[in-house]
């Protein structure tokens, strides 16, 4: 059977006959109880009950609840902040949108089970999208590179940050401290790593000292987008050698 594809923000807003509740206060209220209790637990009916209204009232202004969720993630993408490349220069504008959208999943875990499942058309994700194309221009990559740039940059910050909410979940509501966790995994790593003797010793160091495991997994974060950057930078020195540093010489656009 053919599927058609539609989007919340390609169709005309309706006209609601519940004057007292607007869309803002139904992603409002949505965003508080994704945040409050995760994906699983969210409604149209639990929803109508957070606002002390029907679910009826809801579908006046989303017809379903793909379209609230299409609503709810464009307000999470227009809290990740992307500053003008041209002011502060490519790599630095990717630094501040892979640890601004890192930040923002920590806040919003759910989010970032939505990315990607789902069209991202909202006026939020269409200014990320064009600002990381301009950031991607300004580099100096061309045609179909800027789009994997940018499409390699947001997989990095999902694939570092992936684990990463899986490890808040566990140890920040009570399930297991991240003490235990570590305690835990100890005799289990040995036993399994007992035929390699080399990574056995490399976690052997991990229990014989103190470990900050969120500093650690910051420097991790750090290690792993600078390497990122850096073999952007490569390619772009391989294919453009007159681009040094990373820098693009351009027109200023705001003589222009």
């Amino acid at each position: 059977m053919k599927q058609h594809f539609t989007s919340v923000w390609t169709r005309e807003p309706r006209t609601s006959r519940s004057p007292a509740l607007s869309r803002d206060q139904i992603v409002r209220a949505a965003m508080e109880l994704l945040d409050a209790e995760g994906l699983d637990a969210l409604s149209m009916r639990r929803l109508g009950a957070r606002l002390g209204s029907g679910a009826t009232s809801i579908y006046w202004h989303v017809a379903n609840k793909d379209e609230l969720l299409e609503l709810v993630m464009d307000e999470v993408f227009g809290k990740v902040p992307l500053p003008d490349p041209s002011v502060i220069g490519w790599r630095d504008t990717a630094s501040v949108f892979a640890y601004g959208l890192r930040a923002t999943l920590f806040a919003h875990p759910w989010a970032a089970a939505l990315i990607g499942t789902r069209p991202a058309l909202g006026p939020n994700a269409m200014e990320l999208a064009a600002q990381l194309l301009r950031t991607f221009t300004l580099a100096g990559f061309k045609g179909l590179e800027q789009d994997y740039a940018s499409s390699a940059l947001m997989s990095y910050v999902l694939g570092a940050t992936t684990p990463e909410l899986t490890w808040r979940r566990i140890t920040n509501t009570g399930e297991m401290s991240a003490e235990k966790v570590l305690a835990t995994m100890r005799p289990l790593v040995q036993k399994a790593s007992r035929n390699h003797p080399e990574l056995a010793a490399r976690h052997a160091e991990y229990y014989g000292t103190e470990i900050d495991v969120e500093t650690t997994r910051l420097l991790s974060f750090d290690f792993g987008l600078m390497c990122f950057l850096d073999g952007l930078q490569a390619r772009l020195g391989q294919a453009h050698p007159e681009h040094e540093a990373g820098r693009v010489e351009t027109a200023d656009p705001r003589k222009a």
